[in-house]
């Protein structure tokens, strides 16, 4: 679908991502090779893999927006010098 939408890139998809989804995307392919190991048919592999892409990406979302307000506070509570 990448590649459909961005035909003039020829380099490979992770080199336009940001850390968080790269991030997923290695947690994606070890899970997948254990479902595999677990004899997991492609359909459902695919279900159980982006229930889990989906579940990651807003984990991380939330923990950025957290650290982001924590560093806002944290800026206007220091004394200046």
């Amino acid at each position: 679908m990448w590649r459909k939408d961005n035909p003039g890139k020829k380099e490979n998809i992770r080199d336009y991502t940001d850390l968080h989804h790269l991030l997923v995307l290695a947690n994606l392919e070890s899970y997948n090779a254990i479902l595999i190991e677990q004899n997991i048919k492609q359909p459902r592999r695919l279900e159980l893999l982006r229930e889990m892409a989906l579940k990651q990406l807003r984990t991380i979302q939330t923990l950025d927006f957290s650290a982001q307000k924590i560093l806002a506070i944290s800026d206007k509570t220091e004394a200046p010098e």
